[in-house]
């Protein structure tokens, strides 16, 4: 079901944000691609905006600063940032940390809605961790314009599928009819994907390890073609595959995402 009701189990993602330049300029992007709507927040919460759809919580959009609420100089990228949910957030940094990941921002409160924390693997894939509190991430999933796969692409699987399962209990396996492709499953119950950069064709050679947000589209080739019309980049054209007709492209800032018109399972 689309609606999401429940807690997400530790492990699954369950919000994406994205850090921009220009967030006035990134809210009015998604808002006509997607039908997103969202405005700057409250200084309390760094003017951090809660895009819904259809009146509920589908992705964060938030101006790149510094701690101190300075403009960073230089200015980072643009990037989508995966959320994975935790139970506690302190326990699951320090297994991260053991099996050879990196904690970036260590763990903190969010006011009375949650506490957070991001880190890379032992690869360099940067993700976000969330224990939920008053909020518990994404309230709309798998249907147009809210998220509906995640998915890492690292340089070394072996690594990646050892470190997850260790530190936050996901465990990859091979899916059936893709070569070279890993499930990401918790509790038995896939969450996301996995494959090596080495297997995606035409990436650059130095693409560094990351998660990759897909969204979910009715078209995939008109809403591109809308992207393009906005200033955004296309870094993969429309291509059909197993599970539908996708494309990998970037905002008019720079962050990179994958939107896809998923086909139907098969029955």
């Amino acid at each position: 079901m689309p609606d999401v009701t429940g807690p997400y189990a530790p492990g699954t993602p369950c919000w994406v944000d994205l850090m921009v330049p220009d967030q006035q300029a990134a809210l009015d992007f998604y808002r006509d691609l997607f039908g997103w709507q969202g405005q700057v927040g409250p200084p309390e919460t760094g003017g951090y905006a809660v895009c819904e759809l259809n009146g509920k919580p589908v992705a964060g959009i938030m101006a790149a600063m510094n701690p101190d609420g300075t403009k960073p100089d230089p200015m980072p990228p643009a990037v989508w940032t995966t959320y994975l949910a935790t139970a506690d957030v302190d326990a699951t940094q320090s297994r991260i940390v053991s099996n050879g990941g990196t904690v970036m921002m260590p763990a903190m409160d969010v006011m009375t809605i949650g506490r957070m924390a991001v880190a890379s693997d032992p690869t360099g894939a940067v993700f976000g961790l969330w224990q939920a509190r008053d909020f518990a991430g994404a309230k709309v999933v798998n249907e147009p314009g809210a998220v509906i796969w995640n998915e890492l692409n690292t340089s070394d699987t072996a690594t990646a599928s050892g470190f997850y399962a260790s530190a936050l209990g996901i465990k990859a396996t091979p899916m059936e009819g893709a070569t070279g492709y890993f499930s990401l499953e918790v509790d038995g119950r896939m969450v996301g994907g996995l494959q090596g950069l080495a297997s995606i064709e035409g990436i650059p050679e130095d693409t560094p390890s990351h998660w990759l947000t897909y969204f979910s589209v009715d078209d995939t080739d008109s809403t591109v073609d809308a992207l393009v019309r906005a200033g955004g980049n296309v870094l993969k054209p429309p291509f059909d595959m197993m599970a539908g007709r996708m494309a990998v492209v970037q905002d008019p800032q720079g962050g990179t995402f994958a939107v896809i018109n998923a086909a139907e399972p098969q029955k």
